[in-house]
């Protein structure tokens, strides 16, 4: 990915047909090997690094003046620190393996129009003293990394980095998740995912994607899309693959007879009706030890208006014991609060929405002070209650 956009983008290909070592990384471009002067006025080499503000796969103008390096601070060739570009300095991770120590604030009257003006000039600042000391250093080292990124996602996920939170978004990057039934909420499910740069997204769902799931999932079905009637698993892998590799589309309910379709998965979200095989489904993720979190709904029309509750509840090797009061496996028409079949796409993306955020705080990615693994949500009043406390 990186090589195609840098052969795309006049201000980047012009970077590296001049020497520099770049590569794009996550939502970075990466200078490497940029000389500098030390406190002890030695030269040494270090790494610029600037967010990238993409069109597609178009490089926009800069939206930040503001750089990165990683290395020790740069100073002038009498070992005097370069005061005049100081903006901030620490231990700045920023994603996909990049760290820096340093940030930097140079900017010219207009702004940089481009990335090679922003490059070149903050590799010229930080060059010109080293080759007083060392005059043959350069930037110009005309070399290309040994290999390119390997990236889940079509095209560059620019949205993590550009607000300081890939350290944080490359924690799910391991991850291989099963939606189990991608219907109003596990659709909306699919949606959020592929945002993530997960390594793999499998979809498990037997069902055709019919009128009334039109109007339920995300997106836009085109009329000629509804009248083939595609499976729903083949339906959302061809929208969400424009955009995330690694999606998975398996035609097929998910029953005790095809359960090795969760073989090396870390995660599942439960988005099917209850019955025997969901019973199944639950015991052998918990025989695995993988973590899961199901997904329910139950809506009631009511004197001429909707209400009821919606329901988000994980199951993980440090907590099950709260699951089965929680989840009803009844199934044939037996009584169940969350069994109704009136579902609205709002409170069907409510619902997925509460099930990803609590993935994303059992992974680390928000704050989780309570550690709840049961939340219900009920829309007379907007209350949401946790329960299943660690």
């Amino acid at each position: 990915m990186s090589l195609k956009l840098i052969n795309l983008n006049s201000d980047l290909k012009r970077l590296r047909d001049e020497g520099y070592f770049i590569q794009i990384v996550g939502g970075f471009l990466v200078m490497r090997e940029v000389p500098y002067v030390n406190a002890q006025r030695q030269v040494m080499r270090g790494t610029l690094i600037s967010s990238l503000t993409m069109a597609g796969d178009v490089t926009r103008t800069p939206d930040t003046h503001v750089a990165y390096f990683d290395g020790e601070y740069p100073c002038l060739a009498d070992g005097t620190p370069i005061h005049q570009i100081s903006h901030q300095s620490g231990n700045l991770p920023l994603g996909n393996g990049t760290t820096a120590k340093h940030s930097f604030s140079s900017k010219p009257s207009n702004g940089y129009p481009d990335y090679y003006e922003k490059m070149s000039t903050y590799a010229a600042i930080l060059t010109g003293p080293a080759t007083q000391l060392q005059p043959s250093a350069t930037p110009r080292v005309f070399r290309v990394p040994e290999s390119e990124e390997n990236s889940v996602f079509e095209y560059t996920e620019t949205a993590s980095d550009r607000v300081g939170i890939g350290a944080l978004t490359e924690r799910l990057s391991a991850e291989k998740v099963a939606i189990i039934g991608v219907g109003g909420t596990g659709s909306y499910i699919l949606d959020f995912l592929t945002k993530t740069p997960v390594r793999e997204i499998r979809l498990i769902d037997g069902d055709d994607f019919l009128q009334h799931n039109a109007f339920r999932a995300p997106g836009a079905a085109a009329l000629e899309e509804l009248r083939e009637a595609p499976k729903k698993v083949h339906y959302l892998k061809g929208i969400y693959s424009r955009m995330h590799r690694g999606i998975v589309a398996h035609p097929v309910p998910l029953t005790r007879t095809n359960l090795q379709l969760l073989d090396g998965i870390t995660f599942a979200f439960l988005a099917m009706d209850a019955g025997d095989d969901k019973r199944i489904l639950v015991e052998r993720m918990e025989a695995l030890g993988i973590s899961f979190i199901d997904v329910g709904m139950g809506l009631e029309l009511v004197d001429g208006s909707l209400g009821g509750i919606l329901r988000t509840t994980a199951s993980t090797p440090a907590k099950r014991d709260h699951f089965r009061s929680q989840v009803s496996f009844a199934g044939n028409g037996q009584v169940n609060i969350y069994s109704s079949n009136i579902q609205v796409a709002d409170l069907n993306a409510l619902n997925a929405v509460m099930a990803v955020i609590k993935w994303k705080k059992l992974r680390g990615f928000y704050r989780d002070l309570e550690g709840e693994h049961h939340s219900s949500y009920t829309t007379d009043g907007n209350m949401l209650l946790n329960g299943g406390l660690l």
